[in-house]
């Protein structure tokens, strides 16, 4: 929804590459809030929507049609980790990723980061409800719940009251291409959006509108000065455009 503020900036890169396409396509978010597995079967029934923004994984891929350029420029794989107030002195005296792995988290039962995290070891909760992970969290069901540095920090500040903050020293990392995606057969706006995107990649746009919206959050995440988990993602696809450095953040070259 236009209200999520998530969706700020794929809505505002996804205008812009529309209008740097040439083609007459206006983008009008989408009125309504439904779990993510069933925005992804309307978009697939071209019902209400013609184009989602998401995480890949190889059915995603062999069901819809992305464009694959990585929209945050992998921002989604750097996962700093929610935790509970109380949990703060837990996290900054771990000293290895196996004592981290031991402590159970949770992610969305249809989410890619599922099975990634389950594939390299860690002990996960499942839940149907991206809410109920933050109840998940208070109640102690869960140790932790791993957040894009890209979307914590207005997670926590829309919840207040929940004794919430990001857990000290770690941060989880795995490559992560966040695609726009339409229906199979909808080649033509398929095209227009990889034109635009690669238009707004040479002319230093996208690059523009990617600082504007997430450079205080990169910065507020303080990587270097915390020790990174690299872990493996079992579902990349062979397409996956991890040669083209420019289309991936690193901390360590800055932007």
């Amino acid at each position: 929804m236009a209200a999520d503020i998530r969706g700020h900036y794929p809505i505002e890169l996804l205008k812009l590459a529309l209008a740097k396409s040439g083609q007459d396509y206006i983008a009008t978010p989408s009125k309504f809030d439904q779990p993510q597995w069933r925005t992804l079967r309307h978009l697939q029934m071209g019902k209400d929507m013609d184009v989602v923004w998401t995480l890949s994984s190889p059915e995603r891929e062999n069901e819809l049609l992305p464009i694959r350029i990585p929209i945050d420029r992998g921002l989604i794989g750097w996962r700093l980790l929610l935790i509970t107030d109380s949990d703060a002195q837990r996290f900054a005296t771990m000293e290895t990723a196996d004592q981290l792995r031991a402590v159970r988290s949770g992610q969305g039962h249809d989410w890619p980061d599922y099975p990634i995290l389950q594939d390299n070891g860690f002990k996960v909760s499942p839940s149907s409800s991206y809410e109920g992970l933050f109840h998940m969290l208070t109640r102690g069901r869960i140790g932790y719940f791993p957040r894009s540095l890209t979307e914590i920090q207005p997670e926590l500040d829309a919840r207040p009251t929940m004794g919430l903050m990001i857990a000290p020293k770690w941060v989880l990392y795995y490559p992560a291409p966040l695609y726009f995606f339409v229906r199979r057969d909808n080649i033509e706006l398929a095209r227009a959006i990889e034109q635009g995107l690669e238009t707004a990649i040479r002319d230093g746009s996208m690059r523009k509108l990617f600082e504007q919206h997430f450079s205080q959050a990169i910065a507020r995440a303080q990587l270097q000065q915390r020790t990174v988990v690299r872990l493996h993602n079992p579902l990349l696809t062979h397409e996956t455009p991890l040669a083209r450095s420019e289309l991936w953040f690193s901390p360590e070259q800055g932007f």
